[in-house]
């Protein structure tokens, strides 16, 4: 806690015209709060006179709030007096102000997998590296064993044993040399080969880079954990950027971000919600490593997804070296929506190829897994959070392979629920508290809604207009009490823009293109019947 004592801090609090909400009692009740960049005070001389207006009003939850404000004040007073402090000179007491190291703290990844040196160090069996060698060649046709080394990502010294095993049961041969030494020989697969690669691709159709195991994975998520992710009122605000956002959500955010748990983040469409979620991957900074395919107990598991793994932010100092089976990719963010089913919440077994696909949480570790439109998907809205119950509490999951077999792995994400719907529609409360974090993303202010105008022309390149932001509120908005939404101005300016060129005209915020664009933006407040029923209670 923080406490400014000075009358000048106290001014410059009534001064300002904007003060989060998290500043007040409630609502824009009893202001006794001030934010200096980026850090949160209590203002003793607001906080007295607050209490003072709560006991005139005779204002039960006010006063519970000032208080225990006035008592801890007191206390710190107390506390400050004790060390011989004249509290008259002090402007602060309580906390000193966070160091830069505290504010902006930098979150580094010193997981790097080894590159193993021998099979052992593979977690491979020897079996497993002979079949996986005789699918590469039987789809390659054929390959040096440099080429083979680099297919499976492993270095030559370790395939070489497997060369010299598969020559000495004449399963490959010598075809030819494409340069000086043994890694250069070419290879072919012999008549006794193709049977033995046919057999191979009987158990799996893999031939991508060797897995890692499932052992090693798990050790890498726990290294590699979004409980590292350390958020400030700083650093948010810095990933936040660019994107106008009421401070008390972020102050939402982010304890749920350092919490690596959980949060439901519910309220009107269209004010950001699946943004917030893109945006907080910004907080986490780091790179990470994930294989490109797991092994568990013979079953091969594709973890690599170029849609949900997108390339490293950093450069990587390429003097450092890592085991190839891995990919360095940026903290991952899944988002699924209404189309979300329990099947794809499980290991997806393609029966032609013999290889599994991870399903989304598998893939999320690390980083944020985040369910759009929640309480719309196909699935019932309790059996989908009866599945969570365990990997919400436990942190961990479960899942089968068509053999029967279960295997747990990690539950290392921030899961988020965006929804439209009340969080009590969506479940009871045994249910819910496995959330931790539920907040509702407000509508804009007015002032919010014209700077994502500003905002919004300059990323568009259409000059903008204070007359235009005018004549849309007036005329599109207080008739009908329309509520501001922030995605609003990107969406009517995107038609106003479409209409200009079909126009063939220079978009301009003017009046008839801001009318023909809300025209079809806005559907009329006037129902009708057209003669057709559509069922929204599936």
């Amino acid at each position: 806690m923080r406490v400014l004592l000075d009358q000048k801090s106290y001014e410059e609090m009534l001064a300002r015209d904007l003060h989060p909400r998290d500043c007040y009692v409630r609502g824009t009740e009893y202001l006794h709060h001030l934010y200096i960049d980026g850090v949160k005070y209590t203002v003793a001389r607001a906080v007295y006179a607050c209490l003072k207006e709560a006991q005139a009003r005779s204002d039960t939850d006010a006063l519970l709030h000032l208080t225990m404000h006035v008592q801890d004040i007191e206390k710190l007073i107390q506390e400050a007096r004790s060390r011989g402090d004249n509290i008259a000179s002090l402007q602060a007491i309580g906390d000193p102000p966070p160091t830069e190291d505290e504010a902006r703290p930098q979150l580094r990844n010193s997981f790097t997998p080894e590159r193993p040196q021998t099979i052992e160090e593979t977690g491979l069996n020897r079996t497993f590296l002979t079949e996986h060698f005789l699918r590469i060649l039987y789809n390659k046709g054929r390959l040096t064993g440099s080429q083979i080394a680099e297919e499976m990502c492993l270095f030559y010294a370790i395939i070489e044993q497997v060369i010299i095993d598969l020559r000495n049961i004449e399963q490959i041969d010598i075809i030819g040399q494409r340069g000086f030494g043994d890694i250069n020989y070419e290879y072919v697969l012999t008549p006794r080969g193709m049977e033995a690669a046919q057999s191979a691709l009987g158990k799996t159709q893999y031939a991508g880079p060797c897995p890692v195991t499932l052992d090693r994975w798990v050790e890498s998520v726990k290294t590699q954990t979004v409980k590292n992710v350390r958020v400030t009122r700083k650093n948010i605000r810095e990933a936040f950027d660019g994107l106008v956002i009421d401070e008390s959500i972020l102050n939402m955010v982010g304890p749920a971000v350092n919490s690596g748990s959980s949060m439901m983040l519910f309220g009107y469409p269209g004010n950001g919600k699946t943004t917030i979620a893109e945006r907080i991957t910004h907080l986490m900074g780091d790179d990470i490593f994930i294989p490109y395919t797991v092994y568990a107990d013979g079953a091969v598991i594709k973890m690599y997804d170029a849609i949900v793994h997108e390339p490293p932010r950093k450069p990587w100092d390429d003097s450092v070296e890592y085991d190839r089976r891995w990919a360095r990719v940026s903290r991952p963010v899944v988002v699924v929506g209404g189309e979300l089913t329990l099947e794809q919440l499980n290991l997806i077994f393609n029966e032609t190829s013999k290889i599994y696909e991870a399903p989304f949480q598998m893939k999320a570790n690390c980083g944020i897994f985040l369910i759009d439109d929640f309480g719309r998907q196909q699935v019932r809205v309790f059996d989908l959070l009866n599945r969570w119950i365990v990997p919400l509490e436990k942190r961990y999951d479960y899942l089968n392979t068509v053999t029967g077999q279960k295997m747990q792995i990690p539950f290392d994400q921030l899961i988020m629920f965006s929804t439209n719907l009340d969080p009590k529609d969506l479940g009871d409360d045994a249910l819910l508290r496995r959330i931790k974090f539920k907040f509702e993303i407000i509508d804009p202010t007015e002032r919010q809604y014209r700077e994502i105008w500003k905002i919004m022309c300059k990323v568009r390149k259409v000059p903008y207009d204070d007359r235009g932001v005018d004549y849309l509120i007036n005329k599109w908005y207080k008739p009908d009490d329309r509520p501001f939404r922030m995605c609003q101005p990107r969406d009517i300016l995107d038609q106003m823009i479409s209409i200009a060129k079909y126009n063939m005209e220079t978009p301009t915020m003017n009046a008839d293109l801001l009318d023909a664009a809300c025209l079809t933006y806005f559907p009329s407040k006037d129902k009708k019947n057209f003669g057709a029923k559509v069922r929204l209670d599936m």
